[in-house]
């Protein structure tokens, strides 16, 4: 029962606590400040070493399966980052003449991949870079398995090609080859390549990645067979530095024409498509004759001139078998047929050889005829850049033209690593035309004027003699009203 009694006196004891609570909540925040950047500043720093446990983690100790799904568990264990930080150093030898090597982080990766794809029934290419001096100095391999989704697997031992000829620096690039005895796939029920790549010659110290993933019903024998979808297939090193969108239009523009219809073109942007660019080469993209990959990720890796040596040979094994030939030259040249030869008259003859080189006219980036009667400004490269360089007798930089299919491994300027011959004597079927350094000037072409006579005589030009050839100015009209008819009117901004 309820008594309404007084209660006793007890203000001052209030009065105390709430004192108290003002104090508490006037130091709490400031406690719980200071302990939230003390964990901030903790966790700030520990992302260098969470990445180099998992890197540690995920090697050859674990399958790909068990390394996929333990690895997030241990990188949560305390007694694990306790263990990692205590063997940071290592304590002090007995022996004070007995010296000990520290070792902080990784220079170079042992396998960088850009792209895997099979080459055909049994065989497979892994396209990649590697530490340049593991493979000058050591014996790194490889070994290949195919893991199928049937349970079974099989081995093959892989053959590893470096083309790009001791250019690398920090980095090497690598094509691995990995021939199986028969298909892999060949019940199409699905699989997984995997590759073991070797820091040495010992078995036991290894990365096991997955490669190539091919699912269930994919595997498609026509595919490696002609008909193939093209004709021919243009194969673009990486695009870089400040480029030209004026001398881009020109360009594709003249080789659409030149290869016609059965022809598709692939550009590697390494930072050097600007927007400018980009819409010189978008209605291309969109009529389905080109089509521009991003591979700016390759500046984190040192190779040689923006890994080029790295990008065509992924473009090589990407498109093995999508056209009969596969040709390989830069943006500042111009493949041209003298003699009034056709271009299918021309492969034909030269279907017998794997590859074949093409010889260069060199032409000035300058000289122009002093004429009043012509606005330069309106005149694209070709068209107005008429002098050749005629020196005879020294050896210039080739391009080529290649059967992929034929093909293990490339270069920049030839394969070295195919089946079938290579043909070299080709001047009188196909030359290219090379205005060198074009490509990147902006203001106008036309920077050195020479007289109207110069057309009939030699002209001499930084010790150079020249003569004037106008055979790329004779199709710059039909360059003009092909680009017109097929992608309509262009608008360059640049």
């Amino acid at each position: 029962m309820r008594k309404d009694t007084s209660p006793p006196p007890s203000i001052p004891t209030t009065t105390t606590t709430i004192s108290k609570l003002l104090i508490c909540f006037e130091t709490k925040p400031l406690i719980a400040t200071f302990i939230t950047l003390i964990l901030v500043m903790l966790i700030w720093n520990l992302p260098p070493y969470y990445q180099n446990l998992y890197s540690t983690i995920t090697t050859v100790t674990l399958p790909c399966s068990a390394a996929t799904t333990t690895a997030p568990t241990l990188l949560n264990s305390p007694q694990l980052a306790q263990q990692k930080y205590s063997s940071a150093v290592s304590p002090p030898p007995t022996d004070p003449n007995k010296r000990t090597f520290q070792v902080y982080g990784n220079a170079a990766a042992l396998f960088v991949q850009m792209g895997a794809y099979r080459g055909g029934p049994t065989t497979f290419a892994i396209v990649g870079l590697a530490s340049k001096p593991i493979h000058v100095f050591g014996r790194p391999w490889y070994k290949c398995e195919w893991i199928s989704n049937n349970g079974s697997s099989t081995r093959a031992k892989a053959y590893k090609m470096l083309p790009d000829w001791g250019y690398g620096r920090v980095y090497t690039v690598v094509v691995v080859n990995c021939t199986f005895p028969s298909n892999p796939n060949l019940d199409n029920s699905g699989g997984k390549l995997i590759l073991r790549a070797y820091y040495n010659e010992s078995p036991r110290n290894f990365e096991k990645f997955t490669a190539l993933v091919e699912e269930p019903g994919s595997y498609n024998e026509s595919k490696y067979h002609s008909p193939y979808q093209y004709d021919y297939l243009y194969c673009g090193s990486s695009l870089y530095g400040n480029l030209s969108a004026a001398r881009t239009r020109e360009w594709i523009a003249y080789h659409a024409w030149f290869f016609g219809p059965r022809s598709h073109f692939v550009f590697h942007d390494a930072g050097g498509v600007s927007p400018e660019v980009r819409a010189v080469l978008e209605p291309w993209v969109k009529a389905g004759r080109a089509t521009v990959q991003d591979i700016r990720g390759q500046a984190e890796f040192d190779g040689y001139y923006y890994n080029q040596f790295l990008v065509v040979n992924d473009c090589l094994h990407r498109y093995r078998h999508v056209a009969n030939w596969t040709f390989f030259f830069d943006v500042d040249e111009y493949i041209y047929l003298p003699d009034g030869n056709t271009l299918e008259s021309v492969m034909n003859g030269f279907s017998n050889y794997t590859q074949f080189t093409i010889e260069q006219n060199p032409m000035s980036s300058m000289l122009c005829l002093n004429d009043p009667s012509r606005d330069y400004s309106t005149e694209w490269g070709f068209e107005k850049l008429l002098f050749r360089d005629s020196r005879t007798g020294i050896r210039r930089d080739r391009k080529y033209a290649i059967q992929a299919r034929n093909a293990f491994s490339t270069g920049v300027h030839m394969s070295e690593n195919v089946t079938g011959s290579t043909l070299h004597k080709t001047e009188t079927k196909i030359r290219y035309y090379h205005y060198h350094n074009s490509i990147t000037v902006h203001e106008e072409l036309c920077r050195k004027y020479v007289p109207p006579s110069a057309k009939k005589g030699i002209t001499w030009f930084n010790k150079r003699p020249y003569v004037y050839d106008d055979n790329m100015k004779k199709l710059v009209n039909t360059i003009k009203e092909f680009e017109r008819n097929t992608i309509g009117d262009v608008h360059v901004l640049s």
